[in-house]
């Protein structure tokens, strides 16, 4: 079934159109690395790496929900509960809805999987994947440990992800060869080869808890320098810069982690399920590393679900 977004709201048009100089900007340039942003601040542009068009495009779309997620942040905005249990508000959708507006001015050939405006799949073609406020629940509570997740599915991969934190002040990129850049510097996973050495950080772990598993994760908590829980986008960005070691979740979203595997991985590091299986659109776990402790994670952990 193919499910479309609604048209955008006047607000949003408005929205759009005042944030129409910096997009045009992008999309014209031949180079796009982004400085810190801020609360207050936007993209600003200088000189760093070569991109594609699409990468332009996904660029624009993230700054484009940023304008509408600084608008609404704070508003004590009103909140649905979804059929899965999670929450969704009308910041979620108008930011979806202005990221795939940009989205499909730029190329309307291709497909859609939103987490809010629904899916519309165009057979060979890439396919955008976006979640327009991952970590509504951070938002709703006012707290800025939120992101919109922008990647792009080209024939059985992902090629390009954007992960912009507007509140937070971070903004990652990545292309599949083009290497991973954080906050206007390219960055790269830590040469960290030993568990007595290893920062881990741990997302949701619900499943894990209850695999027969959760034993060995123990013992390998035992056995790290430093374990915390970083969560959501942060502990990708921290992995990508070679601030932590590696990553361990068991309980996600395609949509969650689509734009963080290109980063992670153009950045040197590794990004599988925990039972080591490549990403793909139904993968629901987490094991990111800086390619060194991948295997003896892997095996420690010993998740076959």
């Amino acid at each position: 079934m193919v499910a479309r977004a609604t048209a955008p709201t006047s607000r949003l048009t408005e929205c759009l159109s005042a944030s129409g100089h910096l997009t045009r900007r992008i999309l014209q340039s031949s180079t796009f690395p982004v400085k810190p942003l801020t609360p207050r601040a936007g993209l600003r542009i200088t000189p760093l790496m070569d991109i594609s068009l699409e990468l332009r495009a996904a660029l624009a779309a993230a700054e484009a929900g940023a304008r509408v997620i600084r608008e609404c942040y704070q508003k004590n905005l009103a909140v649905t509960i979804k059929a899965d249990k999670s929450p969704v508000t009308e910041a979620d959708v108008r930011t979806e809805q202005a990221i795939r507006a940009v989205l499909a001015e730029h190329f309307p050939g291709y497909g859609f999987y939103g987490e809010e405006t629904g899916q519309e799949i165009r057979d060979g073609a890439p396919t955008w994947l976006v979640d327009p406020i991952d970590g509504t629940k951070a938002f709703v509570r006012e707290y800025p440990m939120f992101s919109t997740q922008i990647a792009l599915w080209r024939d059985g991969a992902l090629v390009l992800g954007v992960s912009s934190a507007p509140l937070y002040g971070e903004l990652a990129y990545a292309e599949r060869g083009r290497g991973a850049v954080l906050n206007g510097r390219r960055v790269n996973v830590s040469e960290v080869a030993t568990l007595e050495q290893a920062a881990v950080s741990a997302g949701n772990l619900k499943t894990l808890a209850q695999s027969a598993c959760w034993a060995n994760y123990g013992r390998l908590v035992s056995q790290v320098s430093r374990i915390r829980g970083y969560g959501d986008f942060l502990h990708y960005h921290l992995l990508a810069a070679g601030k932590i070691d590696a990553v361990v979740e068991s309980d996600v979203n395609i949509l969650d982690i689509a734009a963080l595997v290109t980063i992670v991985e153009e950045a040197g590091g590794r990004f599988t399920a925990l039972d080591g299986s490549s990403v793909g659109l139904d993968t629901t776990t987490v094991l990111a590393s800086n390619t060194r402790l991948h295997e003896t994670m892997r095996s420690s952990i010993g998740f076959n679900r």
